[in-house]
């Protein structure tokens, strides 16, 4: 992954002046012991707010990019909180249970200064990342932090990332037409630019010295078998280098890119194929681009791929699975009923690596039937990689700003199953549990579109703490059978 930030962690210890500072310093020594070597120890003891100014300079002079606010005793309300103001990064805090036994000069009441904590963080509207039981020993917070990581780097490359897009977004595709307001609210910037303006930009391209170089690669990655079209290679690598570049030029003041593209119907016919696999590569080194120049679809992928330090990939939430097919290839070898299943699909810009060894690259049917004679053999509406998604845990999540600018999430784990589709396009059996139920009262009920993001391993957990930390309110998953929705019929 050469796009998604690295997490450097720093610890600052905060100590309320009534209480003997050396139980925080002692207990900061002891999280540093139990976490590890690569966390900055910071040696200032914040309690009071000069303090706290020396403490936040270290961390910054030493290259911390996100922090570990710990309270080894009460702590001092005001100067720790205003530690996240100071600071150009996520914060967490968290706070030392009782140790040894002794309740005299061992007892910190930390557990009962978090509370004052998180007041305080509220009264400044100061975001601040509080683990679900924040209080704990050396060990507990050792891991608390590591969980804090992946958090902190999706949080910090949403702050630093540009989303460009090729657009126009398609009118009759409201998956991809939603407000951007909410992308600001974030702290996303956003690039739009005319399809046009990348056309002259692929032109500008041709001939590029580099071109074989990425040929050769496209070659090696999809072997024998999977390289249906070597004379298309260079005109995907031409375009491959087009986008590369274009990132590098425009990220301006931004550290991170993704982008949301369109790709039909023009596209094929002016640039000679269809973008999907050369999608699918920048995908797998943490570049996503988002297909129909779906702007959240983008995001999503890109805090997945902050999140999972892997390949993500953008699907449809797409087709129901032939009743004969769940008979024969699932009911009674899988723990799925037929409405927990469903099939994920894209017309082929999952990364190679997510799929199964058949994968090729082919051409995109749908708009072989619209663009291409019929009858005619496959000509510019090639450029597809198809085949069967990898058997794996997933992680099916969206987030999206709806209508009146608001936005909502959701989440839900589950796996692909290892059945063969007997279709076209990238895609894959998904079985989510309680799956009819989720479709029906989170994705209809709340209107979210049909693309979603999907991240190879259950990442529920940091993804929801992520949302959260985002300020997004609605946050929805897939509710077992015992808990209905607050929209379910219970009749």
């Amino acid at each position: 992954m050469t796009n998604i930030p690295h997490v450097k962690l720093g610890i600052i210890a905060v100590s309320r002046d009534c209480f003997i500072i050396k139980l925080s310093e002692t207990r900061r020594m002891n999280i540093v012991n139990a976490f590890g070597s690569d966390i900055y120890e910071c040696p200032v003891t914040v309690e009071n707010e000069i303090d706290m100014k020396k403490a936040v300079e270290d961390v910054k002079a030493n290259g911390c990019t996100a922090l570990v606010v710990f309270l080894g005793n009460f702590g001092p309300e005001t100067p720790e909180t205003l530690i996240a103001k100071y600071f150009d990064g996520p914060c967490m805090f968290v706070a030392a249970a009782e140790g040894d036994g002794d309740l005299i000069d061992g007892r910190g009441d930390a557990y009962c200064g978090m509370l004052n904590c998180s007041y305080n963080l509220g009264m400044r509207h100061l975001s601040g990342y509080i683990p679900e039981y924040p209080v704990g020993t050396a060990d507990d917070i050792a891991a608390m932090i590591r969980d804090f990581i992946p958090i902190a780097r999706a949080v910090i490359g949403v702050k630093n990332l540009k989303i460009i897009t090729f657009g126009p977004r398609p009118q009759d595709f409201f998956a991809c037409n939603a407000p951007i307001k909410g992308l600001y609210e974030l702290g996303v910037e956003v690039e739009e630019n005319s399809e046009l303006d990348l056309r002259v930009s692929y032109r500008e391209h041709a001939g590029d010295a580099r071109i074989g170089d990425v040929c050769k690669d496209m070659a090696d990655e999809l072997g024998v078998t999977g390289n249906n079209y070597p004379d298309l290679l260079p005109k995907m690598a031409q375009f491959e280098l087009t986008l590369l570049d274009w990132a590098e030029k425009h990220k301006g003041a931004r550290e991170y890119v993704a982008f949301a593209d369109k790709c039909w119907p023009a596209f094929p016919k002016e640039f000679g194929f269809e973008p999907c696999y050369v999608n699918s590569r920048l995908a797998s080194r943490g570049i996503p681009v988002a297909c129909e120049v779906d702007i959240y679809g983008a995001l999503s992928e890109y805090i997945g791929a902050c999140v999972s330090g892997d390949a993500v990939t953008l699907l449809d939430i797409n087709n129901s699975v032939p009743k004969k097919m769940w008979e024969e290839k699932i009911k009674g070898v899988y723990d799925y009923s037929l409405t927990d299943t469903f099939m994920g699909f894209h017309c082929g810009n999952t990364p190679s690596c997510k799929m199964c060894a058949d994968r090729a690259v082919k051409y995109q049917l749908i708009q072989h039937r619209l663009l291409e004679p019929e009858g005619s053999a496959p000509d510019f509406t090639r450029g597809t990689l198809e085949g069967d998604i990898n058997a794996s845990d997933i992680t099916f999540y969206r987030l999206q700003c709806d209508s009146e600018g608001i936005l909502r999430a959701y989440i839900a784990q589950g796996e692909v199953l290892p059945v063969a589709t007997t279709s076209f396009g990238g895609i894959g059996v998904f079985a989510i549990p309680e799956m009819g139920r989720f479709y029906r009262h989170v994705l209809i009920e709340k209107r979210f579109p049909h693309h979603g993001a999907v991240a190879f391993g259950h990442y529920g957990k940091p993804l929801f703490e992520i949302f959260k930390f985002l300020g997004v309110k609605d946050i929805s998953y897939n509710h077992p059978k015992f808990l209905p929705y607050a929209t379910e019929n219970p009749f």
